[in-house]
């Protein structure tokens, strides 16, 4: 039996909040090491535009109850290995979704453009980040920030992430 819209967008949804925690996790305990940086904020992209088709069709929107739920894999091999995993995971599902776009075209361009970002671009750039960790060539090299958390100085005298940041 073919899912509904409902169900489609519910387990697209799903699947996109739960990247994004994971990534968001990482990001956490490693710092904004690439391409877990890069790719949350496209993660961040696909969940609006899911959302934006929940509104259009009248689709309530989950809850995402995955940042309580993920917690960071022990190194950043394993964080490069799971997203893998997790990107070829979210290109199948995409491809079992579009039958339940029907003759919605907007839902099944979305659902592609989606499909195509994880295998062309996320799953890619994984694959290279967990070469780079199994060389022992991670070593922070892909931090945008040279490996290092950078602290901002804020009037006032606070610092941190958060102190007079918008």
């Amino acid at each position: 039996m073919p899912m509904t819209l409902e169900e489609a967008l519910a387990a697209a949804l799903d699947d996109e909040y739960r990247a994004r925690a994971t990534y968001r996790a990482v990001l956490d305990v490693y710092g904004d090491v690439r391409p877990f940086v890069n790719i949350v904020e496209s993660e961040e992209r696909h969940i609006q535009a899911l959302r934006g088709l929940c509104e259009r069709y009248h689709v309530s929107i989950p809850a995402d109850p995955w940042p309580s739920r993920i917690s960071a894999p022990e190194s950043l091999e394993a964080a490069c290995k799971a997203a893998v995993e997790a990107e070829r995971e979210n290109g199948a599902l995409y491809e079992r979704l579009m039958e339940a776009a029907g003759d919605r075209a907007d839902v099944e361009e979305t659902f592609r453009r989606l499909l195509t970002a994880s295998q062309e671009n996320h799953l890619p750039a994984f694959e290279r980040a967990l070469e780079r960790e199994r060389r022992g060539a991670g070593g922070g090299r892909g931090r945008k920030d040279g490996g290092h958390r950078h602290r901002h100085r804020h009037r006032g005298g606070r610092t941190g992430r958060g102190a007079g940041e918008p």
